[in-house]
């Protein structure tokens, strides 16, 4: 069945500021409404695209929230990233011309598409398009880093408090709740990408609720005491 396509424009789109450059003139935004093709609705539990897949297009996440995975050899699947409304989705694909991935929908999703051919044409003319893609490509290197010193060296506490610290902080960019969350993924698939068993990551969270840092109520989870859950992430980071 061929997903829901929708014309679209960059703007008049409210999270322009997150996954466009800012300071555009009039005639740049247009020639960048040109680039975006299409809108594509995928729905829960749906694949926006596939390890092995022929890389075409980038996307940015318009609405919903996706987990990037890959498959162990054992079958089990390993959570590499959680992805939400204003981040761009789809850059594994540039190095080989193919997804190294599963792109999976948490939610019912849309997503904007970007033809990569046509961005990289159009950054040879608009530079801040070029430097934002090259921004985009860093912030993502930088997280990989983060990720890797997570799984490195912290101990389940310090992995489950910076993963919420990083969710909140991303969410309160798209002008959120600084202290509220809803978790859009299971206690399973936060454990796979923190490297932790179903167990850990519930019985952290528990630890986290006797201690008063965190209110949980099934999938909201409430930050009571966000400098607590920093301390746990700098004292890991002192000490190393």
């Amino acid at each position: 069945m061929n997903p829901l396509t929708i014309k679209v424009a960059c703007s008049n789109c409210n999270l322009r500021e997150l996954c466009m450059p800012v300071g555009l003139n009039e005639e740049q935004l247009q020639r960048i409404d040109e680039v975006v093709a299409v809108r594509r609705k995928v729905k829960r539990g749906g694949t926006l695209f596939r390890n092995g897949e022929a890389f075409t297009s980038l996307y940015a996440i318009r609405t919903g929230f996706f987990k990037t995975c890959v498959a162990t050899e054992d079958g089990r699947d390993q959570v590499t990233g959680f992805q939400m409304a204003g981040e761009i989705i789809g850059l594994d694909g540039i190095v080989n011309e193919h997804h190294t991935c599963d792109a999976v929908a948490l939610e019912d999703a849309e997503v904007c598409v970007m033809p990569f051919d046509r961005i990289e044409e159009l950054s040879r003319e608009v530079t801040a398009l070029q430097h934002h893609v090259h921004k985009i490509m860093s912030r993502e290197i930088v997280r990989e880093h983060g990720v890797m010193l997570l799984l490195g060296s912290m101990r389940a506490e310090e992995r489950l408090a910076a993963f919420l610290l990083n969710l909140v902080q991303r969410l309160h960019a798209r002008g959120f709740s600084q202290s509220e969350l809803v978790l859009r993924m299971t206690r399973e698939e936060i454990g796979s990408y923190l490297g932790l068993k179903l167990e850990t990551v519930s019985r952290t969270f528990s630890k986290f609720v006797e201690e008063g840092t965190v209110e949980v109520r099934q999938r909201h989870v409430r930050i009571l005491d966000t400098d607590a859950l920093r301390r746990i992430v700098n004292n890991q980071q002192a000490c190393h």
